[in-house]
């Protein structure tokens, strides 16, 4: 399990954060000490850092640069700083990737993921966590705390293609791509009637029309 230290001043944000992480196959660490970060990192060895630039005590970017003198280990940038000299700065001095908050946490993931596969270190992702709810893919399973309800094939790969992109608008022919991967064997009555099992499947469990229709544009998963 790759291990992913995150290096923030925030109490609530960092300790979210990690359970976010450890809810989604990765093994979160909290440093909650600034006064050496890049010794207590060469000392964790994790697999990846996300690193605060505005720290008490020091900047994330000297901490970054001084980190740099001894260790390529992948870092993320995270700040509430929405400024190109930040991104630059952090890039010019090694950064692998940069995000600004507030970010939507499985945006944090898919960026994560990215850097993982740019390293050569391919992910294999089994899980993600909605609303409380663990989307479990290798088992097509939503697991909550009364149990589980399974998803067939399609319903879990419709599921997983509106998961990865919450919050925004998915088209009715992305998500048959991503069901038989060519438009020509598609019966566009097929997606509906997924569509709505999945619905009734989520109702279940008390997640009620988080998946809203966008009339002549597709779904999205609130």
């Amino acid at each position: 399990m790759r291990k992913i230290l995150i290096v923030e001043d925030d109490r609530q944000m960092r300790q979210e954060l990690k359970i976010f992480l450890d809810n989604n196959g990765y093994e979160g660490h909290i440093l909650a000490d600034f006064s050496d970060v890049p010794g207590e990192v060469l000392s964790l060895q994790p697999d990846l850092v996300l690193l605060d630039i505005k720290l008490p005590g020091q900047n994330g970017q000297m901490i970054l640069r001084e980190l740099r003198r001894e260790s390529q280990i992948p870092v993320i940038m995270v700040t509430s700083m929405d400024s190109e000299m930040d991104e630059v700065v952090s890039m010019s001095w090694g950064a692998d990737d940069y995000i600004t908050k507030p970010y939507n946490p499985t945006l944090l993931l898919l960026h994560v993921e990215a850097l993982f596969k740019r390293l050569g270190q391919p992910v294999e992702k089994e899980s993600l966590t909605y609303r409380n709810v663990k989307v479990n893919f290798l088992k097509s399973t939503l697991e909550t705390e009364n149990g589980d309800i399974l998803l067939s094939k399609n319903e879990i790969t419709i599921f997983r293609c509106l998961l990865l992109k919450q919050g925004q608008i998915v088209s009715r022919d992305e998500l048959m791509d991503d069901l038989w991967d060519n438009r020509e064997f598609v019966d566009d009555n097929t997606l509906t009637v997924n569509i709505n099992r999945l619905r009734r499947k989520l109702e279940e469990i008390g997640l009620k029309n988080v998946v809203q229709t966008r009339r002549s544009q597709g779904y999205v998963l609130i």
